[in-house]
Formats: C-alpha cells, sequence, structure tokens
C-alpha cells in the first residue's frame, strides 16, 4: 500500500469518532465530537471529502444520506506509519527502532517480554497450520 498524506488533528478526531462508530453520518460523527469540539455541518462534510481522497474512508449512499467508514482498522494504519518511520529514521532496522524506544523509555522489559510471548504463540499457531494443511 503507498504511503498516506498523514492525519491532522482534526482529521484524526474524525477517525477516531468513525472507528468508534462504524458507519457514520456527518451528523453522528458532529454528535460524537460534541461537546469538545464544535464544528459545523459543513466544516465535517470537508474534512470526510478531504479523507475520502487521502484514501482513509469511503462512502455508501442510504437515501439521501452519506454513510462514511474507513478503510482500514487503526491497528492497520499505525503499523504502516511506524513502517515509515523504520525506513525513515532507521534505515529499515525494526531492531534500531525498539532500542531507540527503550532508550527513550518509551517501552519498558516487561511490555517488550509481553510481546516475545506473543510472537511465539503466533508462531507456534502458524506452525500447528502449516502441519495440518500438509496431512
Amino acid at each position: 500500500m503507498p504511503p498516506k498524506s498523514p492525519l491532522s488533528a482534526l482529521e484524526q478526531q474524525i477517525m477516531n469518532a468513525i472507528w468508534s462508530i462504524g458507519e457514520a453520518t456527518a451528523a453522528d460523527i458532529q454528535a460524537a465530537l460534541q461537546p469538545h469540539r464544535s464544528l459545523s455541518d459543513s466544516t465535517i462534510r470537508t474534512v470526510l471529502g478531504r479523507l475520502e481522497e487521502k484514501g482513509y474512508l469511503h462512502h455508501k449512499i442510504s437515501g439521501r444520506t452519506f454513510l462514511h467508514s474507513s478503510l482500514e482498522p487503526p491497528n492497520a494504519l499505525a503499523a504502516h506509519a511506524v513502517k515509515q518511520i523504520v525506513d525513515r529514521f532507521c534505515q529499515g532496522s525494526v531492531e534500531a527502532l525498539i532500542a531507540g524506544m527503550v532508550d527513550g523509555e518509551i517501552v519498558d522489559t516487561a511490555e517488550l517480554q509481553r510481546i516475545v510471548d506473543r510472537l511465539a504463540k503466533q508462531s507456534q499457531i502458524k506452525a500447528t497450520k502449516r502441519k495440518d494443511r500438509k496431512k
């Protein structure tokens, strides 16, 4: 997937609303952003159009209403963003990224151990599935 333009703060808030709602109308999003952010209907529609152009959303029409939904879940977009960071700042090395996160106290050893355990479990599941397919 080609890299997408980054989200502005407002676009991120609207995406968060859509991820929490699922399919959403402009009015649904407007209500979800209240009381923290009061936006006009036209502003929300403009941002929704921008998000669709950037490839984050699509819409379908139900009667006269546009129903907007995300093209990907948030964790998939996070993975793409991390890949861009790894490529740009760590010369493609995930190890360098993780070392930097440990040095910057973003990740601690307990969290790293949970990640290692999860990867080991996933590896076992994949190995079992491969064995089952060969039978």
